[in-house]
């Protein structure tokens, strides 16, 4: 009868004692040096489990093997629970744990020291020693790769198996066999779910570090595509200027210089992450470009009627529509609306002509980024009209 009892006690060990740790140190290890309360004390979730070993070590106590052979028992199985714990703690608190990270060759030896302290007890407890296995088999699946995982379930399997058809009395082992069957799936889905989830989780990681740098270029391409037109206009007026007017022409030379530094700062600012540009601003600025190209500006409305939301939206829009008139338009006058929820430039230019551009589709995605819909139209008395409306 007592027995009995110890033998169900073990199923109970493998139903749910390591894999419970080893899930948790699995699916989140923080990073070397971190301090969270996880790395600090999460070592004793792998101490709770332990628990389960009551039944081996009742087994110990009861073993009438020799005494070298009961000896050899207990200091196996000592080892085993401070390389089980420390093999734990070593996969969660240092990284190379295994299963998301590939495993550091210390885990390997903690795997097979494992393994090698089961073996040991086999000549004082017998059969009982598959009270090991549950925790083995989770070390595999949480520790180590894929591989060693169905490995491991197999061998478990194959094991507890042998034991219970090959062995006499062997049949009161089948409750065993079905927890450690049922042990593998469990492990196999959990550890499928936690490495979809990092995989994903990496996934997402890759695409806003892909979103994010296309934003940058976004931003550099706008900046830099804006000052460099001015720059070139401002370039052209000053070789006319230097035999006719050198006083004016000195003048634009020093324009040109505080543009060429306005850009390299716009530029190192919106690498950073840091620029923000008011719509006033960017206005006065528009104006003074188009001005160099004989253009003028009028502006319909305030800047203040959008939030400073809308304004950021508006003031790239405006740069890059501003853009565009310079190189593309013909136009003599840039009309700039501004009211509650909506924001236009028009120009009395050529108008649209071909497929969109990438300046086009940099404004298109500048208003879908800043929650707006951005609309390109040819009004009727001609020319091009750019608005964006929240």
């Amino acid at each position: 009868m007592a027995e009995d009892v110890t033998r169900d006690a073990v199923s109970a060990s493998a139903a749910g004692a390591a894999p419970a740790a080893w899930a948790a140190s699995g699916a989140r290890r923080p990073r070397p040096g971190s301090g969270s309360p996880w790395e600090r004390y999460g070592w004793l979730m792998a101490v709770i489990w332990l628990v389960f070993l009551v039944y081996p070590l009742i087994q110990l106590v009861r073993s009438e093997a020799s005494q070298g052979w009961i000896i050899a028992g207990w200091a196996a199985f000592a080892a085993f629970v401070v390389v089980y714990v420390a093999g734990f703690i070593n996969g969660m608190s240092f990284g190379g744990g295994g299963l998301v990270d590939p495993p550091r060759p210390i885990q390997w030896a903690a795997f097979c020291g494992m393994i090698a302290c089961a073996a040991l007890t086999i000549p004082s407890i017998g059969g009982y020693a598959v009270g090991f296995l549950p925790f083995i088999m989770s070390f595999a699946s949480y520790g180590l790769n894929r591989l060693a995982h169905w490995a491991t379930a197999a061998a478990s399997v194959s094991v507890t198996a042998m034991l219970v058809f090959l062995t006499p009395g062997g049949l009161s082992y089948v409750s065993i066999l079905a927890i450690i069957v049922l042990l593998g799936v469990v492990n196999t889905v959990s550890t499928s779910l936690i490495i979809r989830s990092a995989e994903a989780e990496q996934l997402g990681l890759e695409l806003a570090t892909s979103e994010g740098r296309e934003a940058v270029a976004r931003d550099v391409h706008d900046l830099v595509g804006h000052s460099l037109t001015v720059v070139k206009l401002k370039a052209q007026l000053v070789r006319r200027l230097m035999d006719t007017d050198p006083e004016r022409a000195k003048a634009e030379l020093a324009d040109i210089e505080s543009l060429t530094a306005e850009a390299i700062a716009g530029v190192r600012a919106t690498v950073a992450g840091v620029r923000s540009a008011t719509l006033s601003d960017q206005l006065q600025s528009c104006r003074d470009a188009l001005a160099a190209a004989d253009i003028a500006l009028r502006v319909e409305g305030d800047a203040a009627a959008l939030s400073p939301a809308q304004s950021l939206t508006a003031s790239w829009i405006l740069r890059e529509a501003t853009t565009n008139v310079l190189r593309h338009s013909g136009a003599r006058t840039v009309t700039v609306r501004v009211a509650p929820g909506t924001f236009a430039v028009i120009d009395d230019g050529r108008g649209i002509g071909g497929a969109e551009g990438n300046g086009v589709r940099g404004m298109r995605e500048r208003a879908t980024t800043g929650g707006a819909t951005l609309a390109v139209s040819a009004p009727e008395s001609g020319g091009t009209r750019v608005e964006v409306t929240w």
